[in-house]
């Protein structure tokens, strides 16, 4: 098995150094990195992980700036990872961090590694150990922030 790990320079933090950390935490897979400028390169740099590196899902991880214009950047790129993952299928975990989530940059790192890690840990449960997805369904899990509760029906 092997994972992708998609990231930009246009980050803040070193997201595939903090997604590699905490794979190898809980899985012994095949890792291949690919660094891209900014968020709307991340669908085709994933694809080309996909296709010519043989990945089995691939993580694409970004900071997205404040700017109107970086909304309208990370939302253009999002699409473009969910016509990857339909073309390809194969699944595309997007990671972004938008740096105004956060109220300061000590807040904006730690969220980056909080979201971060917690991908990876669903990219190694996805891919290996899907079982333990099926128990959480429901229960309100958030990436980063505090999981949300479940609401009772």
């Amino acid at each position: 098995m092997k994972i992708g790990i998609a990231e930009t320079t246009f980050a803040r933090v070193k997201m595939g150094r903090i997604a590699i950390d905490e794979i190898k935490k809980h899985a012994s897979v095949k890792i291949e990195h690919s660094v891209v400028p900014g968020v709307k390169d991340l669908p085709v740099a994933s694809k080309k992980l996909i296709e010519e590196r043989g990945c089995d899902i691939v993580m694409a991880l970004g900071m997205p700036g404040p700017e109107p214009i970086d909304k309208t950047c990370a939302h253009e790129a999002s699409q473009g990872l969910i016509m990857a993952q339909l073309m390809t299928n194969t699944h595309i975990i997007e990671v972004f961090v938008h740096e105004d989530e956060a109220t300061d940059e000590r807040e904006l790192a730690w969220l980056a590694e909080e979201r971060t890690r917690e991908h990876a840990q669903n990219a190694v449960k996805l891919l290996l150990h899907p079982e333990r997805l099926r128990t959480k369904a429901g229960t309100g899990q958030r990436e980063g922030f505090k999981d949300a509760k479940p609401l009772k029906t």
